[in-house]
Protein backbone atom coordinates (compact mmCIF):
# COMPACT_ATOMS: atom_id res chain seq x y z
CA UNK A 1 0.00 0.00 0.00
CA UNK A 2 1.17 3.44 -1.05
CA UNK A 3 0.86 6.27 2.10
CA UNK A 4 -1.17 9.19 1.71
CA UNK A 5 2.16 11.39 2.27
CA UNK A 6 4.58 8.55 0.45
CA UNK A 7 5.52 11.61 -2.60
CA UNK A 8 8.89 12.99 -1.62
CA UNK A 9 7.95 16.76 -2.38
CA UNK A 10 6.90 17.17 0.65
CA UNK A 11 9.17 19.91 2.74
CA UNK A 12 7.16 21.99 4.60
CA UNK A 13 3.36 21.57 5.91
CA UNK A 14 1.17 23.53 3.58
CA UNK A 15 -0.03 24.60 7.24
CA UNK A 16 3.21 26.60 7.62
CA UNK A 17 2.41 28.46 4.36
CA UNK A 18 -0.84 29.39 4.79
CA UNK A 19 -0.94 30.62 8.57
CA UNK A 20 2.43 32.28 7.81
CA UNK A 21 1.41 34.11 5.01
CA UNK A 22 -1.83 35.74 6.75
CA UNK A 23 0.83 37.11 9.31
CA UNK A 24 1.04 41.07 9.59
CA UNK A 25 4.00 41.29 11.12
CA UNK A 26 7.51 41.81 9.11
CA UNK A 27 10.53 39.82 9.97
CA UNK A 28 13.95 40.26 9.09
CA UNK A 29 15.34 40.16 5.47
CA UNK A 30 16.90 36.61 5.26
CA UNK A 31 19.85 35.99 3.38
CA UNK A 32 19.91 34.80 0.10
CA UNK A 33 22.55 32.11 0.95
CA UNK A 34 20.55 30.85 3.84
CA UNK A 35 16.63 29.01 3.40
CA UNK A 36 15.04 31.61 1.04
CA UNK A 37 11.04 31.59 2.10
CA UNK A 38 8.63 33.71 0.13
CA UNK A 39 8.80 36.86 1.93
CA UNK A 40 13.02 36.86 2.09
CA UNK A 41 12.64 36.71 -1.65
CA UNK A 42 10.58 39.72 -1.99
CA UNK A 43 12.71 41.81 0.91
CA UNK A 44 15.73 40.66 -0.95
CA UNK A 45 14.49 42.21 -4.45
CA UNK A 46 13.11 45.26 -3.06
CA UNK A 47 17.05 45.80 -1.45
CA UNK A 48 18.78 44.47 -4.55
CA UNK A 49 17.03 45.21 -7.71
CA UNK A 50 18.55 47.41 -9.99
CA UNK A 51 15.43 48.97 -11.05
CA UNK A 52 14.76 49.87 -7.10
CA UNK A 53 18.97 50.96 -7.34
CA UNK A 54 17.98 53.13 -10.40
CA UNK A 55 14.80 54.39 -8.49
CA UNK A 56 16.94 55.78 -5.17
CA UNK A 57 19.30 56.69 -7.33
CA UNK A 58 17.15 59.22 -9.16
CA UNK A 59 15.59 60.27 -5.51
CA UNK A 60 19.24 61.06 -4.53
CA UNK A 61 19.78 63.21 -7.84
CA UNK A 62 16.30 65.07 -6.64
CA UNK A 63 17.73 65.66 -3.19
CA UNK A 64 21.02 67.54 -4.62
CA UNK A 65 18.24 69.62 -6.24
CA UNK A 66 16.98 70.64 -3.01
CA UNK A 67 20.59 72.01 -2.24
CA UNK A 68 20.74 74.06 -5.84
CA UNK A 69 17.69 75.67 -5.05
CA UNK A 70 18.73 76.63 -1.63
CA UNK A 71 21.74 77.88 -2.66
CA UNK A 72 19.62 80.99 -3.88
CA UNK A 73 19.01 81.66 0.05
CA UNK A 74 22.64 82.18 0.69
CA UNK A 75 25.01 84.86 -0.15
CA UNK A 76 27.51 84.32 -3.59
CA UNK A 77 31.19 86.02 -2.70
CA UNK A 78 33.21 86.12 -5.62
CA UNK A 79 36.76 87.69 -5.92
CA UNK A 80 38.12 89.00 -9.63
CA UNK A 81 41.97 90.17 -10.47
CA UNK A 82 41.99 91.56 -13.53
CA UNK A 83 44.89 93.18 -15.90
CA UNK A 84 44.71 94.25 -19.48
CA UNK A 85 45.11 97.68 -21.70
CA UNK A 86 42.43 98.92 -23.95
CA UNK A 87 42.22 102.25 -26.08
CA UNK A 88 39.24 104.72 -25.78
CA UNK A 89 37.67 106.94 -28.62
CA UNK A 90 37.55 110.23 -27.03
CA UNK A 91 33.99 111.31 -28.90
CA UNK A 92 32.26 108.48 -27.50
CA UNK A 93 32.84 110.65 -24.01
CA UNK A 94 29.88 113.27 -25.13
CA UNK A 95 32.16 116.03 -23.63
CA UNK A 96 33.80 118.97 -25.13
CA UNK A 97 37.02 119.67 -23.16
CA UNK A 98 38.39 123.47 -24.17
CA UNK A 99 41.89 124.78 -23.43
CA UNK A 100 40.93 127.50 -20.79
CA UNK A 101 44.11 129.12 -22.25
CA UNK A 102 42.79 129.92 -25.70
CA UNK A 103 39.41 128.10 -25.89
CA UNK A 104 40.50 125.52 -28.54
CA UNK A 105 39.62 122.37 -27.78
CA UNK A 106 41.99 119.53 -26.30
CA UNK A 107 40.60 116.80 -28.27
CA UNK A 108 39.64 116.14 -31.95
CA UNK A 109 35.86 116.94 -31.97
CA UNK A 110 35.26 113.97 -34.30
CA UNK A 111 36.98 111.73 -31.92
CA UNK A 112 40.81 110.57 -31.51
CA UNK A 113 41.92 107.08 -30.27
CA UNK A 114 43.26 107.38 -26.42
CA UNK A 115 45.83 105.40 -25.05
CA UNK A 116 46.37 102.06 -25.08
CA UNK A 117 46.05 102.88 -21.18
CA UNK A 118 47.09 99.76 -18.86
CA UNK A 119 45.00 99.08 -16.07
CA UNK A 120 44.83 96.54 -12.88
CA UNK A 121 41.65 95.61 -10.56
CA UNK A 122 41.67 93.41 -7.25
CA UNK A 123 37.96 93.67 -6.13
CA UNK A 124 35.47 91.09 -4.19
CA UNK A 125 31.82 90.95 -4.19
CA UNK A 126 29.13 90.04 -1.91
CA UNK A 127 25.63 89.57 -2.65
CA UNK A 128 22.92 88.14 0.21
CA UNK A 129 18.86 87.91 -0.43
CA UNK A 130 17.28 89.51 2.65
CA UNK A 131 13.64 88.46 1.50
CA UNK A 132 13.10 86.17 -1.78
CA UNK A 133 9.51 84.29 -1.35
CA UNK A 134 9.73 82.29 -4.58
CA UNK A 135 13.46 81.28 -4.01
CA UNK A 136 11.86 79.74 -0.54
CA UNK A 137 9.12 78.29 -2.60
CA UNK A 138 11.21 76.73 -5.38
CA UNK A 139 13.28 75.14 -1.84
CA UNK A 140 9.62 73.82 -0.34
CA UNK A 141 8.61 72.19 -4.15
CA UNK A 142 12.57 71.20 -4.61
CA UNK A 143 12.05 68.80 -1.34
CA UNK A 144 8.39 68.08 -2.25
CA UNK A 145 9.73 66.60 -5.69
CA UNK A 146 12.80 64.62 -3.82
CA UNK A 147 9.95 63.30 -1.26
CA UNK A 148 7.67 62.12 -4.36
CA UNK A 149 10.72 60.45 -6.20
CA UNK A 150 11.67 58.70 -2.90
CA UNK A 151 8.13 57.40 -2.80
CA UNK A 152 8.41 56.20 -6.25
CA UNK A 153 11.57 54.60 -5.59
CA UNK A 154 9.10 52.62 -2.91
CA UNK A 155 6.91 51.76 -5.31
CA UNK A 156 9.17 50.28 -7.56
CA UNK A 157 10.98 48.39 -4.53
CA UNK A 158 7.20 47.00 -4.15
CA UNK A 159 6.80 45.96 -7.59
CA UNK A 160 10.28 44.49 -7.44
CA UNK A 161 9.37 42.61 -4.27
CA UNK A 162 6.12 41.18 -5.64
CA UNK A 163 7.50 40.03 -8.34
CA UNK A 164 10.22 37.97 -6.49
CA UNK A 165 7.38 36.72 -4.27
CA UNK A 166 6.02 35.08 -7.34
CA UNK A 167 9.34 33.77 -8.87
CA UNK A 168 9.52 32.48 -5.44
CA UNK A 169 6.05 30.55 -5.65
CA UNK A 170 6.92 29.36 -9.22
CA UNK A 171 10.23 28.11 -7.65
CA UNK A 172 8.61 26.12 -5.05
CA UNK A 173 6.17 24.73 -7.91
CA UNK A 174 8.94 23.40 -10.02
CA UNK A 175 10.62 21.86 -6.70
CA UNK A 176 7.27 20.25 -5.86
CA UNK A 177 6.70 18.88 -9.20
CA UNK A 178 10.35 17.69 -9.53
CA UNK A 179 9.59 15.61 -6.35
CA UNK A 180 6.31 14.33 -7.80
CA UNK A 181 7.51 13.40 -10.38
CA UNK A 182 10.53 11.04 -8.57
CA UNK A 183 7.76 9.54 -6.88
CA UNK A 184 5.62 8.78 -10.33
CA UNK A 185 9.33 7.56 -11.06
CA UNK A 186 10.14 5.02 -8.41
CA UNK A 187 6.00 3.76 -8.70
CA UNK A 188 6.87 3.14 -11.95
CA UNK A 189 10.00 1.07 -11.25
CA UNK A 190 8.29 -0.51 -8.66
CA UNK A 191 5.14 -1.60 -11.07
CA UNK A 192 8.40 -2.83 -13.40
CA UNK A 193 9.66 -5.16 -11.10
CA UNK A 194 6.27 -6.54 -9.66
CA UNK A 195 5.38 -6.94 -13.73
CA UNK A 196 8.68 -9.19 -13.97
CA UNK A 197 8.05 -11.19 -10.79
CA UNK A 198 4.28 -11.82 -12.11
CA UNK A 199 5.72 -13.14 -15.35
CA UNK A 200 8.36 -15.11 -14.46
CA UNK A 201 5.66 -17.10 -11.99
CA UNK A 202 3.80 -17.87 -15.31
CA UNK A 203 0.84 -15.40 -13.70
CA UNK A 204 1.78 -12.62 -15.74
CA UNK A 205 2.30 -12.02 -19.83
CA UNK A 206 5.05 -10.34 -21.50
CA UNK A 207 2.22 -7.48 -22.69
CA UNK A 208 2.36 -6.20 -18.52
CA UNK A 209 6.13 -5.79 -18.92
CA UNK A 210 6.24 -3.68 -21.71
CA UNK A 211 3.19 -1.88 -20.33
CA UNK A 212 4.97 -1.37 -17.05
CA UNK A 213 8.39 -0.81 -18.74
CA UNK A 214 6.74 2.16 -21.40
CA UNK A 215 5.02 3.91 -18.23
CA UNK A 216 8.75 4.13 -16.78
CA UNK A 217 10.50 5.45 -19.50
CA UNK A 218 7.39 8.24 -19.73
CA UNK A 219 8.12 9.16 -15.88
CA UNK A 220 11.99 9.32 -16.33
CA UNK A 221 11.14 11.55 -19.43
CA UNK A 222 9.08 13.83 -16.97
CA UNK A 223 11.83 13.40 -14.30
CA UNK A 224 13.92 15.05 -16.71
CA UNK A 225 11.33 17.91 -17.69
CA UNK A 226 10.96 18.50 -14.30
CA UNK A 227 14.61 19.21 -13.36
CA UNK A 228 15.01 21.59 -16.15
CA UNK A 229 11.87 23.59 -15.30
CA UNK A 230 13.52 23.90 -11.26
CA UNK A 231 16.71 25.11 -12.82
CA UNK A 232 14.81 27.93 -14.85
CA UNK A 233 12.88 28.95 -12.11
CA UNK A 234 15.43 28.73 -9.89
CA UNK A 235 17.18 31.34 -12.60
CA UNK A 236 14.45 33.50 -12.83
CA UNK A 237 14.25 33.54 -8.87
CA UNK A 238 18.13 34.77 -8.44
CA UNK A 239 17.49 37.38 -11.24
CA UNK A 240 14.39 39.10 -10.08
CA UNK A 241 16.25 38.95 -6.48
CA UNK A 242 19.50 40.96 -7.70
CA UNK A 243 21.77 37.94 -7.11
CA UNK A 244 24.19 36.26 -9.44
CA UNK A 245 22.96 32.95 -11.58
CA UNK A 246 24.61 31.03 -9.87
CA UNK A 247 24.27 32.23 -6.87
CA UNK A 248 23.45 29.16 -4.04
CA UNK A 249 20.45 29.09 -1.94
CA UNK A 250 18.31 26.59 -0.30
CA UNK A 251 14.41 27.07 -1.24
CA UNK A 252 12.24 26.90 1.79
CA UNK A 253 9.24 25.20 -0.13
CA UNK A 254 5.96 25.86 1.08
CA UNK A 255 3.65 23.50 -0.67
CA UNK A 256 3.15 20.04 0.97
CA UNK A 257 0.71 18.03 2.89
CA UNK A 258 -2.84 19.38 4.24
CA UNK A 259 -3.64 22.01 6.83
CA UNK A 260 -6.34 23.75 8.02
CA UNK A 261 -7.85 26.68 7.04
CA UNK A 262 -6.23 29.75 7.74
CA UNK A 263 -9.07 32.35 8.22
CA UNK A 264 -9.85 34.50 5.16
CA UNK A 265 -9.48 38.17 5.56
CA UNK A 266 -11.94 40.46 5.89
CA UNK A 267 -12.79 42.61 2.56
CA UNK A 268 -13.61 46.11 4.21
CA UNK A 269 -10.56 45.96 6.54
CA UNK A 270 -8.07 44.69 3.67
CA UNK A 271 -8.96 47.93 1.65
CA UNK A 272 -8.72 50.01 4.50
CA UNK A 273 -4.88 48.52 4.81
CA UNK A 274 -4.36 48.77 0.94
CA UNK A 275 -4.95 52.57 0.54
CA UNK A 276 -2.92 53.25 3.97
CA UNK A 277 0.04 51.01 2.82
CA UNK A 278 -0.01 50.78 -0.78
CA UNK A 279 3.24 52.59 -1.89
CA UNK A 280 2.17 53.58 -5.24
CA UNK A 281 -0.79 55.60 -3.68
CA UNK A 282 1.59 57.20 -1.46
CA UNK A 283 3.84 58.37 -4.43
CA UNK A 284 0.76 59.50 -6.10
CA UNK A 285 0.38 61.49 -2.98
CA UNK A 286 3.22 62.93 -2.21
CA UNK A 287 3.07 63.81 -6.42
CA UNK A 288 0.21 66.07 -5.94
CA UNK A 289 1.60 67.82 -3.18
CA UNK A 290 5.06 68.46 -5.02
CA UNK A 291 2.52 69.93 -7.99
CA UNK A 292 0.42 72.24 -5.50
CA UNK A 293 3.91 73.48 -4.40
CA UNK A 294 5.21 74.13 -8.14
CA UNK A 295 1.88 76.63 -8.21
CA UNK A 296 3.18 78.28 -5.08
CA UNK A 297 6.23 78.61 -6.30
CA UNK A 298 5.03 80.34 -9.36
CA UNK A 299 2.44 82.49 -7.66
CA UNK A 300 5.55 83.15 -5.45
CA UNK A 301 7.57 84.81 -8.51
CA UNK A 302 5.02 88.05 -7.91
CA UNK A 303 6.73 89.57 -4.87
CA UNK A 304 9.28 91.68 -4.63
CA UNK A 305 12.54 90.53 -3.90
CA UNK A 306 15.01 92.14 -1.27
CA UNK A 307 18.71 91.72 -1.62
CA UNK A 308 22.04 93.93 -0.57
CA UNK A 309 24.98 94.10 -2.09
CA UNK A 310 28.64 95.38 -1.57
CA UNK A 311 31.89 95.12 -3.61
CA UNK A 312 35.35 96.29 -2.49
CA UNK A 313 39.11 96.58 -4.51
CA UNK A 314 41.56 98.55 -5.25
CA UNK A 315 42.34 99.91 -8.83
CA UNK A 316 45.34 101.40 -10.49
CA UNK A 317 47.30 102.17 -13.74
CA UNK A 318 50.47 100.19 -12.12
CA UNK A 319 50.31 97.83 -9.21
CA UNK A 320 52.65 100.28 -7.11
CA UNK A 321 49.72 102.99 -7.04
CA UNK A 322 46.41 101.14 -6.32
CA UNK A 323 43.49 103.23 -4.84
CA UNK A 324 40.32 101.84 -2.83
CA UNK A 325 36.80 101.74 -4.30
CA UNK A 326 33.67 100.49 -2.63
CA UNK A 327 30.07 100.19 -3.36
CA UNK A 328 27.11 99.14 -1.15
CA UNK A 329 23.16 99.14 -1.65
CA UNK A 330 19.80 97.41 -1.11
CA UNK A 331 18.32 96.34 -4.42
CA UNK A 332 14.54 95.88 -4.91
CA UNK A 333 12.76 93.94 -7.45
CA UNK A 334 9.31 94.29 -8.06
CA UNK A 335 7.77 92.12 -11.02
CA UNK A 336 5.78 94.01 -13.31
CA UNK A 337 4.93 92.00 -16.44
CA UNK A 338 6.71 88.92 -18.26
CA UNK A 339 4.69 89.19 -21.23
CA UNK A 340 2.01 86.14 -18.97
CA UNK A 341 4.65 83.96 -19.11
CA UNK A 342 3.84 83.43 -15.64
CA UNK A 343 0.29 82.84 -16.02
CA UNK A 344 0.60 79.74 -18.80
CA UNK A 345 2.87 78.38 -16.05
CA UNK A 346 0.60 78.35 -13.39
CA UNK A 347 -2.08 77.47 -16.08
CA UNK A 348 0.21 74.37 -16.80
CA UNK A 349 1.19 73.10 -13.05
CA UNK A 350 -3.08 73.77 -12.32
CA UNK A 351 -3.35 71.17 -14.47
CA UNK A 352 -0.54 68.82 -14.14
CA UNK A 353 -2.36 68.87 -10.51
CA UNK A 354 -5.72 67.95 -11.60
CA UNK A 355 -4.23 64.77 -14.17
CA UNK A 356 -2.17 63.45 -10.70
CA UNK A 357 -5.18 64.03 -8.84
CA UNK A 358 -7.17 61.58 -11.83
CA UNK A 359 -4.36 59.09 -11.55
CA UNK A 360 -4.93 59.21 -7.81
CA UNK A 361 -8.46 58.21 -7.92
CA UNK A 362 -7.92 55.98 -10.67
CA UNK A 363 -4.75 54.04 -8.53
CA UNK A 364 -6.84 54.06 -5.32
CA UNK A 365 -10.32 52.29 -7.62
CA UNK A 366 -7.62 49.84 -8.35
CA UNK A 367 -6.08 48.70 -5.43
CA UNK A 368 -9.69 48.66 -4.11
CA UNK A 369 -10.18 46.58 -7.15
CA UNK A 370 -6.56 44.54 -6.68
CA UNK A 371 -7.67 43.42 -3.23
CA UNK A 372 -11.39 42.19 -3.66
CA UNK A 373 -10.09 40.26 -6.90
CA UNK A 374 -6.80 38.57 -4.72
CA UNK A 375 -9.61 37.72 -1.95
CA UNK A 376 -11.91 36.44 -4.23
CA UNK A 377 -8.81 34.43 -5.50
CA UNK A 378 -7.77 32.74 -2.28
CA UNK A 379 -11.62 31.41 -1.28
CA UNK A 380 -11.76 30.00 -5.04
CA UNK A 381 -7.92 28.32 -4.67
CA UNK A 382 -9.18 27.22 -1.15
CA UNK A 383 -11.93 25.62 -2.26
CA UNK A 384 -10.05 23.64 -5.20
CA UNK A 385 -7.00 22.29 -2.95
CA UNK A 386 -9.63 20.75 -0.95
CA UNK A 387 -10.73 18.57 -4.04
CA UNK A 388 -7.00 18.30 -5.31
CA UNK A 389 -6.77 16.59 -1.94
CA UNK A 390 -9.70 14.34 -2.02
CA UNK A 391 -8.52 13.62 -5.88
CA UNK A 392 -5.31 12.56 -4.93
CA UNK A 393 -6.17 10.23 -2.13
CA UNK A 394 -8.74 8.58 -4.21
CA UNK A 395 -6.22 8.42 -6.58
CA UNK A 396 -3.71 7.03 -4.30
CA UNK A 397 -6.28 4.37 -3.36
CA UNK A 398 -6.81 3.30 -6.81
CA UNK A 399 -3.23 2.83 -7.42
CA UNK A 400 -3.22 -0.03 -4.12
CA UNK A 401 -6.26 -1.46 -4.98
CA UNK A 402 -5.01 -1.82 -8.66
CA UNK A 403 -1.83 -3.25 -7.84
CA UNK A 404 -3.18 -5.83 -5.35
CA UNK A 405 -5.66 -7.34 -8.10
CA UNK A 406 -2.63 -7.43 -10.37
CA UNK A 407 -0.53 -8.95 -7.70
CA UNK A 408 -2.97 -11.40 -6.95
CA UNK A 409 -3.06 -12.28 -10.85
CA UNK A 410 -7.29 -11.22 -11.04
CA UNK A 411 -6.34 -9.47 -13.91
CA UNK A 412 -3.92 -7.74 -16.46
CA UNK A 413 -1.44 -4.66 -15.25
CA UNK A 414 -3.46 -2.32 -17.92
CA UNK A 415 -5.70 -0.60 -14.73
CA UNK A 416 -2.34 -0.30 -12.67
CA UNK A 417 -0.52 1.82 -15.23
CA UNK A 418 -3.79 3.77 -15.79
CA UNK A 419 -4.40 4.29 -11.68
CA UNK A 420 -0.72 5.41 -11.87
CA UNK A 421 -1.57 7.87 -14.72
CA UNK A 422 -4.53 9.48 -12.46
CA UNK A 423 -2.34 9.51 -9.38
CA UNK A 424 0.68 11.91 -11.48
CA UNK A 425 -2.35 13.77 -12.44
CA UNK A 426 -3.88 14.27 -9.03
CA UNK A 427 -0.17 15.33 -7.83
CA UNK A 428 0.35 17.62 -9.96
CA UNK A 429 -3.15 19.23 -9.70
CA UNK A 430 -2.96 19.24 -5.71
CA UNK A 431 0.36 21.04 -6.60
CA UNK A 432 -1.43 23.09 -8.87
CA UNK A 433 -3.85 24.33 -6.33
CA UNK A 434 -1.40 24.61 -3.48
CA UNK A 435 0.64 27.40 -5.65
CA UNK A 436 -2.40 28.60 -6.46
CA UNK A 437 -3.59 29.56 -3.20
CA UNK A 438 0.34 30.74 -2.12
CA UNK A 439 0.09 32.85 -5.20
CA UNK A 440 -3.27 34.62 -4.34
CA UNK A 441 -1.92 35.34 -1.03
CA UNK A 442 1.02 36.94 -2.94
CA UNK A 443 -1.33 38.73 -4.72
CA UNK A 444 -3.28 40.08 -1.77
CA UNK A 445 0.03 41.23 -0.02
CA UNK A 446 0.93 43.03 -3.34
CA UNK A 447 -2.17 44.44 -3.89
CA UNK A 448 -2.46 45.59 0.28
CA UNK A 449 1.42 47.05 -0.52
CA UNK A 450 2.61 44.47 2.20
CA UNK A 451 4.46 42.27 0.28
CA UNK A 452 8.15 42.98 2.19
CA UNK A 453 6.37 41.93 5.17
CA UNK A 454 5.36 38.17 4.59
CA UNK A 455 7.28 35.69 6.48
Amino acid sequence: MLSHTSAARIAVPATLALATLCCAGALPAQEPSGTLTIGGAARAAAERSALVQVGRERAAQATTRVRQRRADLLPTISAIASEGERTLNSAGFGLSLANPANGQPLLDPNGQVLGPVRGYDLRASVRQALADPAALARVAAARATADALDREADAIAQQAAAGAALAAVVAMRAEALLSARISDSALAVSLVDLARAQSTAGIGIALDVTRAESQAALARAQVIAARNGLARARLELARSMGLAATAPFALANLIGAPSPAAPEPVVDAAVQVALARRADLRAVSAQIGAAERQVRAVHAERLPTVAAFADDGAAGRSTNHLLNTWSWGIQVGVPIFDGFRREARLAEQRSVTREIDLRRRELAAQAETDVRAAILDIGSAAEQLLAARERERLATQEVAQARDRFSAGVSGNADVIVASQNLNAARTFLIESESALLAARVHLARAQGTVTDLP
